[in-house]
């Protein structure tokens, strides 16, 4: 395999977003292969998954699970499964099209290039790049932002960004399986523990847009644990722990 790119996809009820998402991606350059984690869809998405592995052979990887067992978990998975196989820029990216699937190439290449260990996707690095979002989410999303970068001290605006590109050597020095966040927090997990570790973030600036198929997976309980999750992170780097 000459491919060096993975992009990890999470699902759960995609199948209206997920094969026209893979034919996007199989079309960029530089190459990549796709993993989707989907966590026991009802709605057959990950039959859809494995008919696009007959069309892209070798390209197309699926793993599936009992039940909704978290992004968090999901994105775990979908590491191990990275570094096992050798490759040496790892993508995260809902399956929704709220992360463009033009935009991949950028993050790629801002690790490629050296200017970064973890280029981030961001939301927030010039001024506010969100579409149709409700007011009440925006002010959530932003004060969230906001407040897990007063208290970990992150030199990152969009710390809850759910689309960037990860260096290999990143992931080799974390331990996944201290990894406890799922949602919002997990994020952050990664941003917060990528840093300390002395590794470069850069933002790159992206336009996330409401999906237009399928249903939000934001809870209450994501909010709660992000809110109680960076008090833990900080605390753990402090006593050298993380």
């Amino acid at each position: 395999m000459n491919r060096e790119t993975l992009i990890i996809i999470p699902t759960y009820n995609e199948s209206n977003n997920i094969p026209r998402l893979i034919d996007k991606l199989m079309q960029m350059e530089p190459a990549a292969d796709i993993l989707v984690v989907d966590d026991g869809s009802p709605d057959g998405t990950a039959d859809l998954v494995k008919g696009k592995k007959d069309e892209y052979p070798g390209r197309i990887h699926l793993i599936e699970r009992e039940g909704k067992q978290g992004l968090g978990t999901a994105y775990v998975r979908g590491f191990k499964y990275a570094l096992e196989n050798h490759y040496n820029y790892i993508c995260e990216m809902d399956a929704d099209f709220s992360h463009n699937p033009n935009d991949v190439p950028r993050l790629v290449t801002a690790v490629m290039n050296g200017e970064a260990d973890v280029a981030v996707g961001s939301r927030y690095s010039k001024g506010i790049s969100i579409v149709n979002w409700p007011l009440r989410r925006l002010i959530l999303s932003y004060c969230a932002n906001l407040y897990a970068r007063s208290i970990t001290g992150l030199p990152i605006k969009d710390t809850t960004a759910g689309f960037k590109c990860i260096q290999r050597k990143v992931l080799e020095s974390m331990n996944l399986d201290d990894i406890r966040s799922n949602g919002y927090a997990f994020q952050i997990e990664i941003h917060f523990r990528a840093w300390k570790a002395g590794f470069k973030l850069k933002e790159v600036s992206i336009i996330f847009r409401e999906r237009e198929e399928g249903v939000s997976k934001m809870s209450k309980a994501i909010v709660r644990e992000a809110v109680w999750r960076v008090w833990t992170l900080k605390f753990r780097s402090i006593m050298g722990k993380l």
